[in-house]
């Protein structure tokens, strides 16, 4: 089979690599097509270190179900011919964490797409154990399984403030996972919803899925406009960016005893008011993945389908010409918002 293999920062190529095969407890999966996240792209770059020379990278996937490991019992209701999106996150399966279902806690947590010793989804075919795949109804198109993952990070963010209709919700950053984290606080009940984004292109991708925006560019008083928009202070405040900057707007727009979720990774070290924390009672938590039941819940809310989504995919390729738009993405010379790998057929970003 095709795949990318990632050789080092900056250097990924499609190679012929031997076709998986599933184990008894597996399922061998035809990928779609696969979203090309953030830390795919840092990880390209060499940025974080979490990618290592000779992986196959991807997570955010979605595919048709070729083949069953002969211990998949019939009644797993997995089938040839069944689409499927994957949940990434695969819990030892032995621990107090997983037997409660938050895998995403496992000490032993395995995540497909960042751990070296698995092959994953930036290729045509990827084995899978079957109780991380989720099927999907033919009635949706297949594109949007590969937005579950991201969908899921913010939905569990949300889930993580405590979001309910009576709160104001502020969301800093209009990239993927901040639109996930809009969709999901509108998906908790919450109609008081502002983003704060810099982007143009990211600004009115946000305003075409239904939320107000603030650009902190422009704003003379960030604080005040986040006011303005909501009608007071952010009770709940999703930070998709995750830097000094970011959670020193997250405490100036938000009021005394609210919450604020650090969801985004852009810097590894944050430097923290302690006091905007401590004599305001502020809670701040974090959130990273998600329990399996979370996933589950978001591949049936995608099922639905939402409005908002079809704007979240403005860019496609194909495996052949997949290294080049790395490339383009890590030099910021494309400026598409969610572009999928089309592993089975072909497909140009734009």
């Amino acid at each position: 089979m095709r795949a990318l293999v990632f050789r080092g920062p900056g250097d990924i190529r499609v190679e012929e690599v031997p076709d998986p095969e599933p184990a008894g407890d597996e399922v061998l999966l035809g990928i779609t097509a696969t979203g090309i996240c953030g830390s795919d792209l840092h990880g390209y770059t060499g940025e974080t270190g979490r990618r290592h020379p000779g992986q196959i990278m991807g997570h955010e996937t979605v595919g048709r179900i070729v083949e069953v490991g002969s211990g998949v019992t019939a009644h797993s209701a997995l089938a040839p011919g069944m689409t499927a999106t994957v949940n990434p996150v695969i819990g030892c399966g032995a621990c107090p964490q997983c037997a409660a279902g938050t895998e995403q806690l496992c000490a032993r947590r395995q995540v497909i797409g960042v751990d070296p010793a698995r092959r994953a989804a930036f290729a045509e075919l990827m084995v899978v154990p079957t109780g991380n795949l989720v099927a999907l109804p033919d009635s949706v198109p297949a594109e949007f399984g590969a937005l579950v993952e991201p969908l899921s990070v913010g939905y569990h963010a949300a889930v993580r403030g405590e979001v309910t209709p009576e709160d104001r919700v502020l969301v800093i950053g209009g990239g993927p996972i901040g639109q996930a984290c809009a969709l999901a606080a509108r998906r908790l009940g919450a109609d008081q919803v502002v983003v704060s984004e810099l982007s143009a292109s990211r600004q009115a991708l946000v305003s075409a899925i239904g939320f107000p925006v603030v650009d902190p560019g422009v704003a003379d008083d960030l604080a005040e406009a986040v006011r303005t928009w909501l009608g007071g202070p952010a009770t709940v405040v999703l930070d998709a960016v995750g830097t000094s900057d970011s959670l020193a707007t997250c405490f100036a727009a938000s009021s005394l005893g609210a919450r604020t979720v650090l969801v985004g990774m852009g810097s590894p070290k944050v430097a923290l008011e302690a006091y905007a924390v401590s004599t305001y009672e502020r809670s701040l938590v974090g959130s990273f993945c998600y329990p399996s039941n979370e996933f589950r819940e978001t591949a049936e809310w995608v099922a639905t389908r939402p409005p908002g989504l079809e704007h979240l995919i403005d860019g496609r390729t194909s495996l052949a010409d997949a290294p080049g738009v790395f490339a383009g993405l890590a030099a910021g010379e494309l400026t598409a918002n969610k572009v999928l790998v089309m592993c089975q057929e072909h497909g140009e970003a734009r």
